[in-house]
């Protein structure tokens, strides 16, 4: 049974910016932490797990979709805030879509293709548009 607690050290994880004919994935985070928010599919890593393979297996586990990684497009940090949250380092990769329509699971409830720089005014997470900018240079 997983523990309620929150880890006591920095969690690892990965997102990838996933282009298909010049517009990249958002998906929307259907619960907490950033519900809401438009985001990267992407998630932690697991122990043993090489980043490249724990990015394949999240954006088949949240999307259902097969890709190519291209490259590291940078990382970013997240801290503990007032009210508590994890720690956590992500590492967010370029990516281009391979296989597959995209098919949710519950962990978000929308998704859009979108032009890089077409993302409006769209809540999205912290960093998204400078990884999107950095990733759309590795395509």
């Amino acid at each position: 049974m997983a523990s309620l607690l929150q880890p006591t050290r920095p969690q690892l994880a990965v997102s990838g910016a996933i282009f298909r004919d010049g517009k990249v994935l958002l998906v929307r985070r259907a619960r907490s932490p950033g519900r809401g928010f438009y985001s990267l599919p992407g998630g932690r890593v697991e122990f043993g797990e090489s980043l490249h393979t724990a990015l394949h297996r999240e954006v088949d586990e949240e999307t259902g979709l097969r890709i190519e990684i291209l490259g590291l497009a940078g990382w970013r940090e997240v801290l503990p805030g007032a009210f508590g949250g994890g720690h956590y380092v992500i590492m967010s990769f370029a990516a281009r879509w391979t296989a597959r329509e995209p098919v949710l699971n519950d962990e978000h409830d929308d998704f859009k293709w979108l032009a890089p720089d077409g993302l409006g005014d769209l809540k999205v997470t912290g960093g998204l548009l400078e990884v999107i900018e950095a990733a759309r240079k590795l395509v």
